[in-house]
């Protein structure tokens, strides 16, 4: 039988592991291992955290001093029925794919960018918060395009012209809001130092542990400004693989009102 936990002893039990210093990663060479080796000393099943009545909490475990970005959840922008992604992104914004003509075919196109409310991409595009409409939109500026995409931004002036994007892309806060409030549960967050031996075994460190709790769209929406958190766009002629939410690591706090050190 899987094991249960009161909130009370899951603390308790993530206060001993914290104690027990450097563990060895059960699943070496795999970058998930800092999770599954604490699910592993917990007893519980993976992205299983069985506390009775209490469904809307979650285990988050994530290494210390880490640049990847972790992926919250997917969510297609409005007006959802016009698929703006592969309708409007891809076919006037797109660009040849790296491999068409190699895995894909040579008409394959590619519309892929990680897009920061902090900075323009080097094709121009930003997410920019709207507070007066509430909506959390994707801008266009070609002015900002960097040179060394000139060809492209002649196909984009050739197919769509050169303006802001029409229609824009866009969340609206509360959509936001409420798809978090499924996807971002309250959570038990978990920080591990990471190091190797002279063989290369890698060892954890679990030695920070925070409850966070109520999401906080305020920020949600300071994270997108600051270039903390992405919308991440991945689609290409063959298949969308969906729009995302990524975060930096270890900013998971930010994004809720209360959070408590244990």
């Amino acid at each position: 039988m899987p094991k249960i936990y009161t909130k009370e002893q899951l603390i308790a039990r993530l206060r001993e592991i914290r104690d027990m210093g450097w563990v060895k990663n059960a699943r070496q060479g795999n970058v998930g291992g800092v999770g599954n080796t604490l699910e592993d000393l917990l007893g519980i099943e993976e992205n299983n955290l069985p506390i009775p009545n209490a469904s809307e909490w979650e285990l988050k475990c994530q290494r210390s001093n880490t640049t990847s970005l972790t992926t919250l959840f997917h969510c297609e922008p409005s007006p959802t029925a016009l698929r703006i992604v592969p309708s409007i992104l891809l076919l006037k914004y797109g660009w040849k794919h790296d491999k068409a003509g190699k895995r894909y075919p040579l008409t394959e196109m590619s519309f892929r960018q990680t897009i920061s409310g902090a900075i323009r991409s080097d094709r121009g595009f930003k997410v920019v918060i709207d507070r007066k409409d509430r909506k959390i939109t994707i801008s266009f500026d070609a002015k900002a395009v960097d040179p060394r995409q000139a060809d492209w931004l002649d196909s984009v002036s050739n197919k769509v012209g050169l303006d802001e994007l029409n229609p824009q892309p866009y969340w609206g806060f509360d959509d936001i809001y409420h798809k978090a409030g499924t996807k971002l549960l309250n959570t038990f967050y978990v920080l591990a130092d990471v190091r190797k031996n002279s063989d290369g075994i890698e060892f954890f460190h679990y030695n920070r542990i925070l409850k966070l709790t109520k999401f906080s769209i305020d920020g949600w929406l300071d994270s997108i400004e600051d270039g903390c958190l992405y919308v991440d766009f991945d689609a290409r002629t063959g298949h969308n693989h969906g729009t995302k939410f990524r975060l930096k690591q270890n900013e998971l706090p930010r994004l809720y009102k209360a959070i408590e050190e244990i």
